[in-house]
């Protein structure tokens, strides 16, 4: 996603289409929900989006006046506590509908601007302001989906423009032929050298968001990592082999956590049928698929795995070397170079990353060869997001960036997650992006990449 991109009304559309598309089957009831700590009321959801395009473009950019009398209280995230938006008088769907239309009409109905993030002067152009409100709004789809599935209700029916292909979703019998069609085998390791690395994006890498700025220097040592993330199969033998129950494989919050929610295996299996587990897709029950990742576990749990199997998470200055670097010409080192994707600078196509709500969920591990990092690591890009070791904290002298309610707030005590997952825009993703929550998060869709100790 480079600021050069044009087209930025366009995407803005597409992205408002997509929105009403993800919501268009609910009724009533379904759009407010029962009042949970981890999602919002959709209703509230999809008038927060449009107000976070208006205020930004709109107000702040284009100096116009508000088009609600009481907006700022009923849609800004940062004045609106989360447990109060199940009890805002928000105004009706239909009213909400010509809301979001009206904002998109107004901020899509003239010329776009120049391409320039800044301007001559230093400060934020229109286009900046643009960017983050189309990112912004990819962010609440993925959002509004994973409600979606927290609610069990049905999955979205939206409008896709690439059919899935079938190296993009192998069958699930676990033959041999399945694997030799999709590249090389799965199993182990890949081994990167280490060396000096610069974590982070670069100042010529377009629009970033302020928790990624800037690239600075940081040394790696060798270490190896797992080709692909861990599969439902490996997760399934830690479930077996009692891993839930056995405090030695735990950390102290992450035992308080599991004795809390009472958990004895990832949050929407169910149960076994003829010997092999189920799980809750949406609404419907479907037979666990062996080798498509395991999802929505949270940190604490792969932290558990990764004691049970002998292994640890990759810290985040690992998973972006791994992603984004190349190999070095000598021991020790890496090229100053660093790939936009793991398989380069080209953008997201379908045969290199599940994305865009493509294959309507997690594919086959051993999938899109073509999207492999120089190192041979397969969907660092796409399928699931991958839980790092590491704390959200700013980088070196980080300045926080004009929507300062972004990354600061939450610095300390959320987790890094890294690569995106098949619900996950293509203008949004990236090697440097950080995506960050709190690590007894389950709802998302969240799974995770092993290295050796």
């Amino acid at each position: 996603m480079n600021s050069g991109s044009s087209h930025l009304y366009g995407a803005l559309r597409e992205a408002r289409a997509r929105t009403l598309e993800l919501i268009q089957d609910l009724k009533g009831e379904q759009m407010m929900g029962p009042r949970l700590p981890i999602i919002n009321p959709l209703l509230w959801e999809v008038g927060h989006v449009a107000f976070f395009q208006e205020f930004w473009v709109l107000r702040h950019s284009r100096g116009r006046s508000s088009l609600l009398r009481n907006g700022d209280t009923l849609y800004d995230s940062a004045r609106v506590a989360h447990g109060a938006r199940w009890d805002l008088p928000l105004p009706a769907i239909n009213d909400t509908l010509d809301y979001m239309q009206r904002v998109l009409a107004d901020v899509t109905g003239g010329a776009e601007p120049a391409e320039a993030l800044c301007t001559k002067t230093g400060r934020y152009a229109e286009t900046y302001f643009l960017w983050l409100a189309l990112l912004h709004e990819y962010m609440h789809a993925e959002a509004i989906t994973y409600t979606r599935q927290t609610l069990g209700y049905s999955a979205p029916r939206i409008s896709l423009q690439h059919a899935r292909g079938p190296r993009e979703a192998p069958s699930e019998n676990g033959d041999n032929k399945a694997s030799a069609d999709l590249g090389v085998a799965r199993a182990g390791d890949v081994a990167v050298p280490g060396g000096r690395f610069y974590l982070g994006a670069a100042t010529d890498d377009g629009f970033v968001f302020d928790n990624e700025q800037w690239a600075h220097p940081v040394e790696v040592k060798p270490f190896s990592i797992g080709r692909t993330v861990v599969t439902n199969a490996e997760f399934a033998v830690f479930v077996a082999d009692r891993g839930y129950a056995r405090r030695e494989f735990w950390s102290d919050a992450g035992w308080q956590w599991r004795e809390q929610a009472r958990a004895a295996h990832p949050v929407y299996w169910q149960g076994v049928s003829n010997g092999k587990w189920l799980r809750r897709h949406f609404d419907q029950v479907v037979p666990l698929e062996d080798h498509h990742p395991v999802i929505h576990v949270n940190w604490f749990e792969a932290e558990a795995y990764c004691r049970w199997a002998g292994r640890r998470l990759p810290t985040e200055a690992e998973w972006e070397m791994a992603a984004s670097s190349e190999p070095g010409t000598g021991a020790g080192s890496t090229t100053t170079r660093k790939r936009r994707f793991p398989w380069g600078d080209e953008l997201p196509t379908p045969d290199r990353a599940n994305l865009d709500w493509r294959s309507m969920g997690c594919i086959h591990v051993e999938a899109l060869p073509a999207g492999d990092s120089a190192f041979g690591c397969r969907q660092m890009i796409g399928n699931v997001w991958e839980w790092t070791e590491d704390d959200f904290n700013p980088f070196p002298g980080f300045s926080p960036g004009p929507y300062k309610e972004y990354s600061a707030p939450w610095f300390g005590n959320h987790k890094v997650l890294r690569g995106g997952c098949w619900v996950t825009r293509s203008r949004l993703i990236r090697n440097t992006y950080r995506n960050f929550y709190q690590p007894d998060r389950r709802d998302v869709w969240a799974g995770f990449r092993t290295c050796a100790p």
